[in-house]
């Protein structure tokens, strides 16, 4: 596929580093030339554009525009029938993206996470799963959503994310206080989550952890009687 990258942010450039051995045509544009100039220096597939290159060498369309400037970015550029657009703009729905890249078409918006340059991460989406499928299933587990709505909800729910690892992170620090290894016990935090997550439902872990007295019981009591589950939803709410 020739597949272009308008916005070559950070997370546009983990995508970028998770599709780049599948035989593609990526040109990214120059916007953030510290990832771009790294992705065509490692990559012989992938090469530089101004905006309006990336558009013209493109067949498929990712937009990693942040929602604000998208159509500062997108308003002077010339677009075609026939082109894809697959956006990663929280903040703007998959109709006004595509308002904004016609006569092209957006049929897709999807959020992805950093892992994606890995691959093993999960990716929700709204709109053409399809084509999404097809460039990024083989290495990644898509979540198709209803509609707007849903994906409104879900990019709330994700955010949980961040607490998390920063749960995880200061347990890796009071931890390494108490080890010889602070990077092991981290590590082992990690793929404890991880592992266990991936594995088993919330309902039945918690369950399997709730050995009366044991350690996950007493630190989940704790941290309910803290508010720790009043706070997550009011901030989901807060969000929505």
């Amino acid at each position: 596929m020739r597949i272009g990258v308008i916005g070559c942010g950070t997370i546009a450039r983990a995508v970028v580093e998770g599709i780049v051995h599948d035989a593609h045509e990526i040109t990214v544009s120059k916007r953030s030339a510290h990832h771009s100039s790294s992705l065509a220096d490692a990559h012989e597939n992938v090469r530089i554009a101004d905006n309006q290159g990336v558009v013209d060498a493109s067949d498929i369309l990712f937009l990693g525009l942040m929602a604000e400037v998208a159509p500062d970015v997108l308003g002077p550029l010339t677009f075609r029938e026939g082109q894809i657009a697959i956006t990663f703009m929280a903040g703007a729905s998959l109709e006004e993206a595509d308002a904004l890249v016609r006569p092209a078409r957006a049929t897709a918006i999807m959020m992805p996470f950093p892992g994606i340059a890995q691959g093993g991460t999960p990716i929700m989406m709204y709109g053409d799963a399809d084509i999404v499928t097809e460039i990024f299933g083989a290495r990644n587990n898509v979540f198709p959503v209803r509609d707007g709505d849903e994906m409104a909800a879900y990019l709330c729910a994700q955010a949980v994310l961040s607490p998390v690892a920063l749960m995880v992170g200061d347990a890796a620090d009071w931890l390494g206080d108490r080890v010889s290894d602070k990077n092991q016990g981290e590590a082992f935090l990690r793929e404890l989550i991880a592992s266990n997550l991936s594995a088993i439902a919330c309902a039945p872990l918690i369950e399997a952890l709730n050995a009366p007295g044991g350690y996950n019981q007493r630190l989940r009591l704790h941290m309910e009687a803290q508010g720790m589950t009043t706070a997550l939803k009011n901030g989901l709410d807060n969000m929505a």
